[in-house]
C-alpha cells in the first residue's frame, strides 16, 4: 500500500516521526545491533502496552530499558525477582505513623514510569499475581484504597530461556497482559565487532548517564492521543480477526489466542504505522506485529512440541495460509 501524490494526512504525525527518529538515532550511540528491539519497545510505549523479553544474559535487555527511560525523561525502576520476594516488597505496605496515630501507605518500587522486572519467572505465583491489577488497570489496591499509577506506565519483564531450575511458569492470564513477547538472539558478528571496538577504544559503551532526554513524558502522552486516529480499513480489521481465529483452529495449537490478542494486534499495528509516519495501517504492519503479539499467547499441542515445532514457526504457517487483503 503506497502513498499517492495526492494523499493528505488525516492526522499530523510529522512531530511524532521526527522525535521517534531522533530517539532511534540517539539510542544507537549506546545500543549496538538492537534497532528492531528498540523500535518494538517504542511501538509498545506508543500503544500503552507492556513487554516480556526472553533472551540469554548479556544481550543488553536491561541496558535498552535504561536507555529508553533516559531518552524520554521518565523515572526508571529495576526490580530483581527472587524466590523469597513477597507481594508487599513490590506493591508497598502500610506503616503505622506514631505522630499521626494512623497507618500510611508506603509505595513500593512498582510506582514508577518504566519498571524493569528482571527474571520475572524467579518468583512464585503469589508475587507474580501481584502484577495482575497494576498491568491491566494501572492501579494498586491496598486495604480498600486504590492508588493510581502515573499516566505514563510501562512494565518490561525479562526471563532466561535456558535456565529453568528454580523458576515458576507464568500463568496464561498474566502472559496475556503483555502486549508483546520479544525473543532476543545473539548479535550478528559485525555488531559484536563494533561492541569490542568501542570497548577497545575506551568508549563508555554503557554510560547511560551521558545521554540527554530527547522528549518528555508529556510528548509520549500527546503522541498516544494521536494513535487512535490512525486509520484501519474494515478489511484489515477482518484480517486481524481471521488471524486470531485461525490460531484456535490450527491442528498444532492446543490453546489459541484470546480476544485481547486481536486488540493488541490492532493497537500495535496503529502505533507501528505512526512510528513510520503513516496515519493508516497496511497488511505488512499487521504481519510485522503479529509475531510479537502471538508469541506468548499460544500453547502448542504435545505432538507439535515433540515434532520440534516452535510457536513462531506455527504462527508463520498460520499467517501464510491467510490471504492478505489488498
Amino acid at each position: 500500500m503506497e502513498l499517492s501524490s495526492s494523499f493528505e494526512s488525516r492526522i499530523e504525525l510529522s512531530k511524532l516521526k521526527d522525535k521517534t527518529d531522533e530517539l532511534r538515532r540517539v539510542s544507537g550511540s549506546v545500543l549496538v545491533g538492537q534497532q528492531k528491539f528498540f523500535d518494538l519497545m517504542l511501538t509498545a510505549l506508543l500503544a500503552d502496552g507492556h513487554i516480556i523479553i526472553e533472551g540469554v544474559p548479556g544481550i543488553a535487555k536491561t541496558l535498552a530499558a535504561k536507555v529508553l527511560a533516559k531518552l524520554i525523561d521518565a523515572q526508571f525502576t529495576r526490580i530483581q525477582f527472587t524466590p523469597d520476594l513477597m507481594p508487599s516488597d513490590v506493591l508497598g505496605t502500610a506503616i503505622y505513623n506514631m505522630k499521626k496515630s494512623e497507618f500510611e501507605f508506603k509505595k513500593g518500587p512498582l510506582f514508577s514510569n518504566i519498571v524493569l522486572i528482571d527474571e520475572i519467572n524467579r518468583s512464585p505465583a503469589k508475587t507474580q499475581a501481584a502484577l495482575f491489577e497494576v498491568m491491566e488497570e494501572r492501579q494498586i489496591t491496598m486495604d480498600g484504597h486504590s492508588y493510581p499509577m502515573a499516566p505514563l506506565y510501562m512494565v518490561l519483564a525479562t526471563q532466561n530461556p535456558i535456565e529453568h531450575e528454580g523458576t515458576y511458569k507464568l500463568p496464561e492470564a498474566q502472559l496475556d497482559r503483555f502486549l508483546f513477547k520479544l525473543n532476543l538472539e545473539y548479535l550478528a558478528k559485525e555488531d559484536e565487532i563494533e561492541i569490542l571496538s568501542r570497548h577497545n577504544e575506551n568508549n563508555r559503551l554503557h554510560d547511560v548517564s551521558a545521554l540527554k532526554p530527547v522528549i518528555g513524558a508529556d510528548h509520549i502522552l500527546e503522541f498516544r492521543s494521536k494513535i487512535s486516529g490512525v486509520h484501519v480499513e474494515k478489511n484489515l480489521v477482518a484480517y486481524i480477526a481471521e488471524i486470531v481465529d485461525a490460531t484456535r483452529r490450527h491442528k498444532s495449537v492446543y490453546l489459541g489466542a484470546s480476544p485481547r490478542a486481536g486488540i493488541a494486534m490492532l493497537n500495535g499495528s496503529k502505533a507501528f504505522a505512526a512510528l513510520k509516519g503513516r496515519d493508516f495501517v497496511t497488511p505488512e504492519d499487521i504481519k510485522y506485529i503479529a509475531g510479537p503479539v502471538l508469541n506468548h499467547r499460544i500453547i502448542l499441542t504435545p505432538e507439535a512440541e515433540m515434532e520440534g515445532f516452535g510457536v513462531e514457526a506455527v504462527c508463520q504457517k498460520i499467517m501464510d495460509k491467510i490471504e492478505i487483503p489488498r
